[in-house]
């Protein structure tokens, strides 16, 4: 269909806008225009070492300037990049790399463990490897597809193989389209960038980079401190957390504020502690939270700025050009402020998973998207996230939902994170177990936290034990991951 044409992204991106600035990154700077003949020059080299248009080639890069390079040389040559998380073991990219089919496999010319991928079959090319002298001139993409694949990213469920997500450059537009509509568009917003790129977190938002004509001020990681600076140095309007980075960024704040420029934190994995957005409130520091996944190529669900104080605590509303219901355990829709499986519908989810047709028949129907999520509407339609239906905990026929228990212990000025999971029980079924992280310098008995609980809890929700710990399981896109805390329940493992 030729209404589904477009020019290339970063192609038609230079000639537009050409010397707008694409990136920053640590001292560097690239316009749209340098960004592109960077990139057009690498497209020539991966040519010349045999990738061609329709491969998969998997992605093993960490966040610099020269990944995004890559990523659109890959665009321009019309290959899909199968984005592997950096912190996974050989084990566990091999499968991917294997899942995914990939003719390469691009990496850092430090990375350790390359060897133990060798015996994969695949090309390994190291950024050192991609010399101006094997250059050819490349067959670039002038035009792309909205239904063509860009991107494959895998999510790990809590049973089973990862799933590789296909992400089209049709998602990749829709997504940064709605959250343009949301969010609003400013010629002054840039956009700071310090979760990781192979994560759809940070994805988007060089998608977004190329789609708005807008800078990306690149981090390698996130670092509170640096945070604060370049929001203020670098005019920064706009940045993507997780509830741990935005509590660090109020906590090494202190007393300080932000720039009247900077218009918010993008808030998203997971349901957001009520307390650490009251404590950003207090602090006039803008917080929008969302709710969106790798299916759904980012946020799809966004609070709009006007209701970030009325409605603290909600995901908010479904952005423009998708639509989201709750449905019961029957299939039925349920009512306001009844619990049920988040359902979603939009130009911006996946059209499905690679090779999985089992899962495909089971997550999508007429249309609509099966999150496997739990949440609630309130009577003017706003959503409220529970939880992951995985993480649901049912004890004694009673529904737990962990983030209810992790927000009231996260309210205890001792404790810094929580995450909480169930633990088998011959009488109950399961019961509740929390881990604790407290801050540092206070001391706290799991007694004390059992006590705080019975105050906001109805005594079936209060942990059975409360372990602690240094720090919690988490992925490299800073989610909790509750089944690493099932394991260490079982195990009885703790800290002290």
């Amino acid at each position: 269909m030729n209404n589904e044409i477009m020019p290339n992204f970063i192609k038609n991106r230079a000639f537009l806008t050409p010397d707008r600035i694409a990136l920053f990154f640590n001292e560097h700077t690239l316009t749209f225009k340098e960004l592109y003949e960077q990139s057009y020059q690498v497209a020539g080299q991966l040519q010349k070492s045999g990738v061609k248009k329709d491969q998969f080639v998997g992605i093993l890069l960490k966040n610099h300037l020269d990944t995004v390079v890559i990523l659109f040389a890959l665009q321009l040559l019309g290959v899909k990049a199968v984005m592997l998380n950096n912190r996974l073991t050989p084990a566990e990219l091999a499968w991917q790399l294997n899942d995914s089919q990939a003719a390469f496999l691009i990496i850092e010319d430090s990375y350790e463990k390359a060897d133990e991928l060798l015996t994969l079959g695949l090309t390994i090319i190291t950024k050192e490897q991609l010399v101006p002298a094997d250059f050819e001139v490349p067959v670039i993409q002038e035009e792309i597809n909205l239904t063509d694949v860009c991107t494959v990213m895998y999510t790990s469920g809590t049973t089973g193989n990862p799933k590789g997500v296909l992400q089209t450059y049709g998602n990749h537009w829709w997504s940064a389209v709605g959250s343009a509509l949301n969010l609003g568009f400013i010629d002054k917003d840039r956009w700071l960038c310090s979760v990781p790129l192979f994560h759809i977190s940070g994805f988007s938002i060089l998608m977004r980079s190329v789609i708005y004509g807008m800078p990306v001020i690149l981090h390698e990681s996130f670092d509170a401190k640096k945070t604060i600076e370049e929001i203020t140095n670098k005019q920064v309007t706009i940045m993507s957390v997780v509830g741990t980075m935005l509590t660090k960024v109020i906590e090494t704040l202190e007393d300080a504020s932000l720039p009247s420029g900077f218009r918010c934190f993008l808030l998203g994995g997971g349901p957001a502690p009520l307390p650490l957005l009251k404590a950003c409130s207090a602090k006039e520091v803008p917080v929008f939270q969302t709710y969106g996944m790798t299916e759904t190529s980012s946020q799809i669900v966004t609070l709009s700025p006007e209701y970030s104080l009325t409605k603290l605590g909600s995901a908010g509303k479904p952005l423009f050009p998708a639509q989201l219901q709750i449905l019961s355990e029957d299939g039925r829709g349920a009512g306001p402020m009844k619990a049920g499986e988040i359902v979603v519908k939009g130009p911006n989810v996946t059209t499905g998973y690679l090779n999985r047709p089992d899962a495909n028949k089971d997550k999508f129907r007429n249309g609509w998207f099966y999150t496997g999520d739990i949440g609630q509407l309130d009577e003017e339609g706003f959503l409220y996230v529970l939880d992951r239906r995985s993480d649901l905990i049912i004890s004694g026929g009673e529904n737990i939902y962990p983030a209810e228990i992790e927000a009231v212990l996260l309210a205890h000025p001792a404790v810094s994170e929580a995450g909480v999971t169930g633990l088998e029980d011959k009488i109950w079924g399961q019961v509740p177990i929390a881990f604790v992280v407290a801050k540092n310098g206070s001391i706290v008995s799991e007694e004390e936290l059992e006590q705080f609980c019975m105050g906001h809890l109805a005594k079936y929700k209060v942990p059975k034990k409360i372990r602690f710990i240094s720090k919690l399981p988490r992925n490299a896109a800073k989610k909790l991951l509750r089944r690493k805390l099932r394991e260490m329940a079982e195990e009885g493992r703790t800290d002290r």
